[in-house]
């Protein structure tokens, strides 16, 4: 050979899919192969591998082990001679080296792969069980369930079997081993064996038929008396028996293990004993099992032992099954048990998760198994354990679309596979796709993708797994479109009684008009009805993800048909990846945003991602410049008003929509987790927007009330209470003070007249029934309250402070800020009120014991009555009353020393109180959290009912919202009232140390 040129050889090898061709040059030079290395038909066979470099080291390793020339000689006769041999023991020794170990160590096991007779293509349990026979004691057990192992990796590498019957003759080895297990158990224990009755059940893939290469085998033990013997004793007699199978399968000896045996899903978990009797099975079932657990039992099996007493408790808990889906929160349960899984999944792993991942395995079996739920109560067609025969049951029966499941099932059938042979190549439980290149191109050309392997592998991947994201939530929704839509002849499609099943089962409270309104929305065959039957599935999921189902569907239907001739909208949710899931989430949400949304529906488009803002708050420069302009526009004080009041309107809902998708979370942003930064956000929005929407409503009173654009008077109004501290909620009013200062040659009367008119002017046009909703303006914190005069001079403010004022008045001036008007006079207004909001040296004894006098009254006098105390977010004890009193009575004590305290704002006061030393860390954390939940529940209750309210709702739908907004699931709303007042009982017992001093 010419120095520097590599030989025919290699070059042949690397054509051959060889990667290391230098190697394997040195290894088909061995003794070994010396009589074969030249034979085309081994180098076609080895190059028609997953990887031929690990069949040939494979090859010469099982060569070296046979026990002499002889037995050399037959095995390589036997390799060239028959091709089914060939493609099955080089097929095998090119996708396991854990295998080819096995080999390696019982060198005649490849005589298992030399039979093929028609009736060795689909063994079952009877075959596998001849084949453990004489396993006599653990170590042989495990040496004939690998060569049992390995004729079934054989015809799956292949493609004897598909990947169906390769997990069907998984499971059968499995249920042949439990019962290889267990009677070698009951041979070191007749005693033990003859006082009980034990039936082993398969739960989960074993149980199903669709077991993997390596995965643990999930059981449950059901054990009664033999005869009329003790049933204490015969448990006991169970659980040994029942222990010492599940070693003989999991334990570690020199052959390795077979799988873990795992009892995790009986009764009660590890919590639990590991054999129950049947009666305690189904007291457990009847009383206290999740939902979760019925969705376990869906693939229960009797496998080993005592096969009638399996088949009783199947018969017995059946019914127990097939009834879960009338189970309150039943979907809502199941899918949250989904987002569990995924949420525990390392970050790192996420993307290579097969199983558990989004787009994964899990997300295909769970999806079968919801719809199995729900509607194998009237369709004992669909209760199957095996997720594809279950697949194609639903199809069958109109519950699935037959495009859905075809994809579906092939989806699942690839990322099966995938897994088949991640696991098969060391028998390791893993659900990771590998990274290694080496891997990735093994793992392609098992699976038949040999032009390029890893870069095929990577984009068959990708589309099976983004097929299964697609649709595994689809597939419960799109056929209830189906069901009110014109098929074509002879399509399956839900009964009307099956469509109120799934309804009822998503959370629907009335399935009938559920229906109606699908039928309206989706019918047809407009563009219109075919965006809605495309973006429907994927809402219909969102709406059952709320408290109220039916309010989002209604409220869509609403939407739809005030916009639906639009051309911008259904473009927006179908083509905006955001717009339809929040819609989808205000919609149902309650009755605050959807009713502002339907005052001008053509708002629906701030829910999109485009150039229009979007959910992005805007601050209170930008929304005076825009009323003010939309004032300067208008013809008269009437338009100018309803002008403000319009753009008011938008961006409550901008708020709203903000808020609930913000506390709500998306699918691809999680839900805020600092409750405090959402109730800043919403306070500082609506506080922002009620002063710009005053000051547009002043400009337009002052322009049209005939004095041009110049009052004769200066005008301020001061924002007091929540406003004031730009802590308002949606149900706010706008607590405020005016005052005003007569223009230079002005008389007084003309100027009091004209600031009165003006008050009066405002409060009518921003009450004027309209499609916008009212701005209450509440004056009662002004000197005198309602008895005094509405509007003051500074100077009469100057007065009355210096010698009426009361300390309650100073405590109330703790939030006073100018929020509209003239500025300077604002400024003026404050500089008067600092000397008695922030008194020289703090308050005197007398005015602390006058300040706790009065909330103690105000606890006793001013609760409504029939209220339940522990749940009023303002006069209940830790709630907003406590919490502020408290903070403010700190600020009128320090705030003349202390700066940081001399703020209007709650949160900002407790914080500087904290930082000054005032309070502890901790005693500060409780009261602010205190504060931010009560906050946040006042928020809920008007984001859902549409009105104010101070408690918490009692009609259950409005409690449920009110949780959901609150991080709470479905189910769940007690866990929230509990919350609720074991935060607010801390927050009590801070204010009773540091405001009454107890």
């Amino acid at each position: 050979m010419t120095p520097g040129r590599r030989s025919s050889t290699f070059t042949r090898l690397l054509r051959h899919g060889f990667t290391d061709a230098s190697a394997a040059e040195r290894l088909l030079d061995s003794p070994e192969l010396a009589a074969v290395r030249d034979d085309p038909v081994l180098l076609e066979a080895l190059g028609a591998t997953a990887d031929p470099d690990l069949a040939l080291h494979g090859l010469v390793r099982l060569l070296e082990a046979q026990p002499g020339h002889t037995a050399r000689r037959e095995l390589l006769d036997t390799l060239i001679a028959a091709k089914p041999l060939r493609d099955r023991l080089l097929g095998v020794l090119g996708a396991s080296a854990a295998l080819a170990d096995h080999l390696a160590r019982h060198p005649r096991d490849w005589e298992e792969l030399v039979t093929y007779e028609p009736r060795d293509l689909h063994p079952g349990v009877a075959e596998f069980e001849r084949g453990l026979a004489e396993a006599a004691d653990p170590i042989s057990l495990r040496v004939a369930y690998r060569r049992c192992l390995l004729s079934i990796a054989a015809r799956d590498v292949c493609g004897t079997t598909d990947v169906a019957e390769t997990a069907a003759e998984l499971a059968d080895l499995a249920t042949a081993t439990l019962r290889a297990a267990l009677t070698l158990a009951e041979r070191a224990a007749p005693a033990d064996a003859a006082a009980c009755r034990l039936a082993v059940i398969a739960m989960g893939k074993c149980g199903g038929h669709e077991l993997n290469y390596v995965s643990d085998v999930d059981v449950i033990f059901v054990g009664e008396a033999a005869d009329e013997d003790d049933e204490a004793k015969a448990l006991r007699s169970a659980t040994k028996l029942a222990s010492h199978m599940m070693r003989i399968c999991s334990e570690t000896t020199v052959e390795g293990s077979i799988w873990p045996v795992d009892a995790n899903l009986r009764p009660e978990g590890r919590n639990g004993p590991l054999v129950r009797t049947l009666s305690s099975h189904l007291a457990y079932y009847q009383r206290w099992a999740k939902t979760w657990e019925f969705q376990a039992l869906l693939k229960a099996r009797p496998v080993a032992g005592d096969l009638g007493l399996g088949a009783e408790y199947v018969a017995a808990l059946e019914p127990l099954v097939w009834k879960a889906a009338e189970r309150e929160n039943f979907v809502a349960d199941v899918q949250k048990m989904r987002r569990r899984v995924v949420e525990n999944i390392p970050a790192a792993e996420i993307e290579r998760e097969l199983k558990l991942g989004p787009g994964g395995l899990r997300d295909v079996e769970f999806a079968v198994q919801l719809l199995q739920l729900v509607h194998g109560r009237a369709d004992a067609t669909l209760r199957s354990g095996t997720t594809l025969d279950a697949l194609q049951a639903l199809a069958a029966g109109g519950y699935v679309g037959r495009a859905d499941a075809v994809q579906l099932g092939d989806a699942y059938r690839f990322l099966r596979s995938m897994e088949h042979r991640i696991q098969l190549y060391r028998l390791r439980r893993t659900h990771l796709v590998p990274e290694g290149e080496a891997d990735l191109r093994r793992l392609g050309r098992s699976l038949g993708l040999r032009a390029d392997p890893v870069t095929e592998l990577t984009r068959e991947w990708k589309r099976h797994s983004g097929v299964v994201r697609r649709l595994h939530e689809k597939l419960f929704y799109r056929p209830l479109l189906d069901a009110v839509a014109q098929l074509a002849p002879g399509e399956a499609r839900l009964s009307p009684k099956a469509a109120r099943e799934r309804l009822e089962a998503l959370g629907y409270a009335d399935p009938a008009a559920a229906l109606r309104h699908l039928e309206a929305l989706a019918s047809g065959v407009t563009r219109k009805a075919a965006i809605q039957r495309t973006l429907l599935p994927v809402l219909l999921g969102w709406f059952a993800d709320s408290a109220d189902p039916d309010a989002g569907l209604l409220n869509f239907r609403k939407v739809s048909d005030a916009l639906g001739k639009t051309p911008w909208y259904l473009r927006l949710l179908r083509d905006e990846g955001a717009a339809a899931e929040n819609l989808a989430r205000v919609l149902s949400a309650g009755r605050l945003a959807p009713d502002l949304l339907m005052r001008a529906p053509e708002a629906v488009a701030l829910l999109g991602d485009g150039d229009g803002g979007g959910l992005e708050l805007r601050g209170r420069a930008q929304l005076e410049q825009e009323i003010l302009a939309a004032v300067g526009r208008a013809e008269n004080a009437e338009d100018g008003v309803r002008a403000a009041r319009g753009v008011r309107r938008r961006e409550l809902f901008r708020t709203a929509a903000a808020d609930i998708v913000d506390s709500y979370g998306t699918e691809t942003k999680p839900a805020e987790a600092d409750q405090g930064a959402l109730v800043d956000r919403v306070g500082a929005a609506v506080s922002d927007l009620t002063a710009a929407t005053l000051a547009g409503t002043l400009r337009a009173v002052v322009r049209w009330g005939g004095w041009g654009d110049t009052l004769p008077t200066r005008f301020a109004m001061i924002g007091m209470g929540r406003f004031g501290g730009h802590e308002l909620g949606y149900g706010s009013d706008a607590d405020v003070v005016f005052v005003h200062e007569p223009r230079e040659g002005v008389d007084e009367r003309e100027a009091a007249d004209a600031a009165n008119k003006v008050v009066a002017e405002m409060r009518r046009l921003l009450q004027v029934p309209s499609a916008d909703p009212p701005l209450l303006i509440d004056a009662d914190l002004r000197p005198e309250g309602k008895s005094g005069p509405l509007v003051r001079t500074l100077k009469s403010y100057e007065a009355y402070y210096r010698r009426w004022s009361l300390v309650w008045e100073s405590q109330a001036l703790l939030r006073a800020d100018p929020v509209a008007g003239d500025e300077e006079l604002g400024r003026r207004f404050v500089e008067l009120i600092d000397p008695l909001r922030y008194p020289a040296e703090g308050l005197g004894e007398d005015a602390v014991r006058e300040i706790r006098r009065l909330k103690a009254r105000m606890e006793s006098e001013r609760l409504p009555r029939g209220a339940d105390p522990r749940l009023h977010t303002k006069l209940g004890p830790g709630g907003l009353s406590d919490v502020e009193w408290t903070v403010q009575l700190l600020q009128l004590r320090h705030g003349w020393a202390e700066p940081g305290l001399r703020t209007t704002r709650t949160r900002q006061a407790l914080a500087a109180a904290r930082a000054a030393g005032l309070l502890g860390a901790e005693d500060a954390a409780i009261l602010d959290e205190a504060w931010v939940l009560a906050t946040r529940v006042r928020n809920a209750v008007m984001l859902v009912r549409g009105r104010a309210g101070d408690t918490f709702p009692t009609e259950s739908r409005e409690l449920a919202a009110v949780g959901r907004y609150l991080g709470y699931g479905d189910g769940h709303a007690g866990d929230m009232l509990d919350a609720y007042r074991r935060t607010t009982r801390r927050a009590r017992a801070v204010v009773e140390e540091l405001f009454y001093g107890a």
